[in-house]
């Protein structure tokens, strides 16, 4: 695309300023109306997506600006489903979250999202060797925050049956794919944590009694999203990120791709896979033997949760170890997550996150040409 390194990239969201921070908080006491706020949004997704473009990415996004969380606003914009606060939040390792969580009124649909007028702003932006891409969050994440705690009672009273639960966001999020396609998005992005939580040791002890099993969980996420995925449209490209949890610089879970690799590498019918592979909670590259040939793999080598830049040679020599699984010319580098994957965002400054993006840059540069 143009003069874009189309072995660059990134996941998508990015620190907020303090000055959306302000307005979001006026908004959520009644100090500004939503026209306000959305004139304040407009004003810093555009300068956003500018210094996307400056910093030499090829994807621009709106950096999430317009969301408290990466997946719960999406959530919320479905049919049928109410935005909720519980009394705690997930608990990270060194920090609790937020409270926003989600419960079901009625039966789940997906027409008339408001992340489609979201787009539309975004689309404006775009120039020659410069696309606007979506990112949401994969239906497998929908399906387990349904589940996530005191909130499967209120999910089995409007879908005592599983298959019935899947089929319905599998629909949600079809005709959600084809309202995007139809705005003029061609590249869409499902993030998803769901593999990253069943490979951790801890999650397997805290579902102990359940009937819990790795498998079980795995091909319920994998068959959410196929069945979303199977009826995209002819032209859209449908991406997956995967990580194991980014707030404010803390992460959720920890394990390695082996356990998850046959189920979502080899099998889901997605178009590229961005991987978490900033440390060693990640594990090694073998797993990636199971990516199919006609498949590409974003490395997340360089990490968002800390400003200090990595070493060039070692991120190289990285990327030439993952080269063994899967050939260069089908890998590229990214960051290992977004900067900001909810509003209150990880701890480095704006000028140190877009120093990690042009080293990024100039490791592709120089590994790819």
């Amino acid at each position: 695309m143009s003069n874009k390194n189309s072995h660059f990239d990134a996941v998508g969201s990015y620190l907020r300023p303090a000055e959306l921070k302000e307005a979001r908080a006026k908004f959520a006491e009644g100090k500004l109306t939503a026209e306000e706020l959305r004139c304040v949004e407009d004003r810093l997704i555009e300068d956003v997506i500018e210094k996307q473009k400056a910093h030499g990415l090829r994807y621009i996004t709106d950096g999430e600006f317009r969301r408290g969380y990466w997946h719960l606003d999406f959530m919320w914009g479905l049919g049928g489903v109410e935005h909720i606060e519980l009394d705690h939040g997930y608990q990270f390792h060194g920090e609790e979250t937020t409270h926003g969580s989600l419960r079901l009124t009625g039966k789940i649909t997906g027409e008339s999202h408001p992340f489609i007028n979201d787009f539309l702003f975004v689309k404006r932006f775009e120039e020659n060797g410069v696309e606007a891409k979506q990112t949401i969050p994969a239906p497998a994440q929908f399906l387990a925050e349904l589940f996530r705690g005191d909130n499967a009672k209120n999910t089995r009273e409007f879908y005592p049956n599983t298959q019935e639960l899947i089929h319905d966001i599998a629909k949600a999020y079809s005709t959600y794919f084809r309202e995007i396609y139809a705005a003029g998005c061609r590249t869409l992005q499902l993030d998803d944590c769901t593999w990253g939580m069943i490979v951790d040791d801890d999650f397997w002890k805290s579902m102990a009694g359940t009937g819990f099993t790795l498998e079980h969980e795995a091909l319920q996420y994998l068959t959410v999203n196929n069945l979303a995925i199977e009826g995209k449209p002819e032209g859209l490209t449908v991406n997956t990120h995967v990580c194991r949890g980014n707030y404010h610089s803390c992460y959720a879970t920890k394990g390695a791709y082996d356990p998850v690799a046959p189920f979502l590498f080899a099998k889901e019918g997605v178009d590229t896979f961005y991987l978490e592979y900033d440390d060693e909670r990640s594990g090694g590259f073998e797993p990636l033997r199971h990516v199919p040939e006609d498949k590409r793999v974003v490395l997340g080598l360089v990490t968002t949760k800390s400003p200090v830049l990595e070493d060039k040679a070692d991120v190289t020599a990285r990327i030439r170890e993952a080269s063994k699984y899967v050939p260069l010319e089908r890998l590229s580098l990214s960051p290992q997550c977004g900067f900001a994957s909810c509003e209150i965002g990880n701890k480095l400054t704006e000028e140190q996150q877009w120093a990690k993006l042009d080293l990024v840059r100039e490791i592709a540069e120089e590994v790819w040409g």
